[in-house]
C-alpha cells in the first residue's frame, strides 16, 4: 500500500512537470511571436526612417551641388545613396534573416558588437530624454508644463541640527585582562 502512494506521488509529479514544461513552452512560443512582431514594427518603422533621412540627404546634396560644386554634392550624394541602399536591404530582408545577421556580425565581432550597443543606448537614452518634456508649438505653451518650468516653492534655509556629543573613545586595550594586571616588573601590592 505505501509503494502504491509513492508510485502514484511519482505519476502525480510526473504530471505536474509535464504540465508545467507545456505551460512553459506555450509562454516561450507566445514571447517569440510577439518578440518577431515587436521586432517587424521595429523593422518598418526603421526603414521608414531612413527612407526619411536618405530623401533629406539626396535634397541637401542638390543644394550642396547648386552652391558649391558636383564635387562636394556628389560626395553627399553618395551618403544619401548609402543610406537608400541600407533601407533597401531592411525590407528586403526578413525580421528572421535580420536576427541572424546580427548574431553572426556579434559572434565575428563582439567587441564592435559591444561598441555599437554602447553607443546605440546612448542615442535611445538622449533620445527617450529629450522626448518626455513637450515642445512649445508657436510660443504657445506646452500642455504640461516641464518639470523645469514649474515655479519651485521657497525653501526655507536648512538649519543644522545639534549632533550629540560623544563620548571620547576608549583606549584600545582598556578592556582587556591585560590591562588590568600589574606589569610583570612591578612588585606586587
Amino acid at each position: 500500500m505505501a509503494t502504491d502512494n509513492l508510485n502514484n506521488g511519482e505519476n502525480g509529479f510526473e504530471s505536474a512537470r509535464k504540465a508545467f514544461g507545456d505551460t512553459a513552452a506555450g509562454f516561450t512560443k507566445q514571447a517569440g511571436a510577439r518578440a518577431r512582431d515587436y521586432a517587424a514594427q521595429g523593422k518598418d518603422r526603421a526603414v521608414e526612417a531612413l527612407d526619411g533621412v536618405a530623401s533629406l540627404v539626396a535634397d541637401a546634396a542638390t543644394q550642396v551641388s547648386e552652391k558649391l560644386g558636383d564635387q562636394y554634392g556628389g560626395y553627399i550624394q553618395q551618403a544619401a545613396d548609402a543610406v537608400s541602399g541600407l533601407a533597401t536591404t531592411l525590407r528586403d530582408k526578413d525580421t528572421d534573416e535580420l536576427i541572424d545577421d546580427a548574431r553572426n556580425v556579434v559572434r565575428s565581432s563582439p567587441a564592435i558588437a559591444i561598441a555599437v550597443a554602447a553607443a546605440v543606448g546612448f542615442l535611445v537614452a538622449r533620445v527617450v530624454k529629450s522626448g518626455l518634456t513637450p515642445k512649445a508649438v508657436n510660443d504657445e505653451p506646452a500642455a504640461t508644463p516641464s518639470p523645469a518650468a514649474k515655479p519651485r516653492a521657497a525653501r526655507k534655509p536648512a538649519t543644522r541640527k545639534a549632533a550629540p556629543k560623544k563620548a571620547a573613545p576608549k583606549a584600545p586595550l582598556a578592556d582587556t585582562p591585560i590591562a588590568d594586571a600589574p606589569a610583570p616588573d612591578a612588585p606586587a601590592a
